[in-house]
């Protein structure tokens, strides 16, 4: 039986492009790139060197803290390019794929097993990549124990991927997720969902949570902040729940499939509907094939608009998004924008804008911040937006000057950058909020450990 979580705090922004729930496979990458960058705190040991071979599955790189943690390939074929920054770092592993795809075959897991086989197989297989830790919003360290296990079943953020849609049909893999994942935690795996059509709503050995109301209801930081909030000593986890599916297939079947489902959406995108494909694939082998013009002046995103990281036309898909996102580059200049009554953009205020008098419309909105970057103002707007029980305004400003202590006393060891995003779209002094929150993380990563 599920539990009811209500959020009423929060701004719903209704775009066009939605993507509708048809799904194509998309055309076949050659290339595939795994970006070290997106396992956040991560020190890469580089294992597969410039022409080796890899099954998918095997491994490409490992932890340096921890080489049990390996992060694997998502295809198999030739590693045709390491490319480097400053001081050597990996910045990208680049795959020639194979026409014929080969697994690493890591044998079916008997999902009876205890916690540290459970682990051991998982850090092996290069599922615990998928595995990520409050505090700090980075890859969970294998040798602590999580008082909980939380997974977001319901998406809110604009124009999301519709996990009810992506996940249908996925049970058994969730399933054997869910089951083996409860095995690490003595907290159990708390899930939420968006209604009891959710392929994640009659699951075993999980609490359930049905929540509702505007976003960031659908975020995960919300769900912990609610159930079980995080206090000095203490790791939660989060897995996302499209991973889930990639965790459960691998234990059921031995073989590390890195397929998912990505939603192509946004107004610069004429036919706006769902692929399959494979983690670190072109973005390009999807985008260009449904109405996005080649010359255009748009922005892609590989994740939504609110919380995606920008990255160009002929970039890759990020380990961890579900959704490219296609919106019009906004940077051309309105005359006077500021000085008249304004129908065509999406405000929590009732000064000049009214979007408050067409709750249902959807919006076609561009990259433009319609202003410019200004000291701080104290206007309430961040609280109407922000459901957790933290104070939004004090602990970016802890961050800015660096106080540890009254970044802790504030409740900075439960966020993540995301759910600072609607706080820095309302925010007039047009202030980076989420790199704030990144920078002060990383701080206390650094400094307390």
């Amino acid at each position: 039986m599920s539990k009811d979580i209500k959020i009423k705090k929060g701004l719903d922004i209704k775009l066009v492009g939605e993507a509708e729930h048809t799904t194509e496979n998309a055309i076949i990458s050659n290339f595939y790139s795994i970006r070290p960058e997106d396992f956040h705190s991560i020190i890469p040991k580089l294992v597969a060197k410039e022409g080796a071979r890899v099954k998918a599955g095997e491994t490409l790189f490992y932890n340096k803290d921890n080489e049990t943690m390996k992060f694997v390939s998502p295809v198999s074929g030739e590693v045709t390019e390491v490319q480097r920054g400053p001081r050597r770092r990996i910045d990208a592993i680049k795959i020639t794929a194979d026409k014929e795809q080969t697994y690493v075959d890591h044998g079916k897991f008997d999902l009876t097993s205890d916690a540290e086989k459970t682990k051991a197989h998982l850090l092996a297989s290069g599922c615990w990549a998928f595995i990520k830790q409050r505090p700090y919003d980075v890859v969970a360290k294998a040798d602590s124990t999580p008082k909980a296990i939380f997974v977001s079943g319901y998406a809110s953020a604009p124009l999301a991927a519709d996990l009810d849609f992506t996940l249908a049909g996925k049970e058994a893999e969730l399933q054997a997720a869910v089951t083996a994942l409860s095995k690490l935690t003595d907290g159990g795996v708390h899930v939420s969902i968006g209604s009891s059509k959710s392929p994640l709503a009659n699951l075993q050995n999980v609490t359930t949570y049905n929540v509702s109301g505007p976003h960031p209801s659908g975020n995960v930081g919300t769900l912990i902040n609610k159930v079980s909030p995080v206090n000095k000593g203490e790791t939660v986890w989060t897995v996302n729940a499209q991973d889930l599916v990639i965790i459960g297939e691998l234990l059921l079947t031995g073989k590390f499939n890195a397929e998912r489902i990505i939603a192509l959406a946004g107004s610069s995108v004429k036919k706006p509907r769902y692929f399959r494909t494979k983690l670190g694939s072109e973005i390009a082998t999807m985008v260009y094939d449904n109405g996005v013009e080649r010359d255009g002046n748009d922005r892609f995103i590989s994740g939504n608009v609110l919380s995606g990281k920008r990255v160009q036309p002929d970039g890759y898909l990020d380990y961890y998004s579900n959704i490219i996102s296609v919106i019009p580059e906004g940077n051309d200049y309105e005359l006077f924008g500021w000085n008249k009554p304004v129908f065509d953009k999406v405000s929590n205020t009732r000064a000049l804008t009214f979007s408050w008098l067409t709750p249902n419309k959807k919006y076609d909105l561009s990259t433009n911040m319609n202003g410019e970057h200004r000291n701080f103002v104290l206007t309430g707007n961040y609280e109407q937006v922000f459901p957790l029980d933290i104070y939004p305004m004090q602990i970016l400003k802890a961050c800015l000057y660096k106080d540890l202590d009254e970044m802790e006393a504030l409740g900075m060891y439960e966020v993540a950058p995301e759910d600072f995003a609607l706080t820095e779209f309302v925010c007039v002094s047009k202030q980076p909020h989420q790199q704030i929150i990144r920078a002060g993380l990383d701080l206390m990563l650094e400094e307390i450990g």
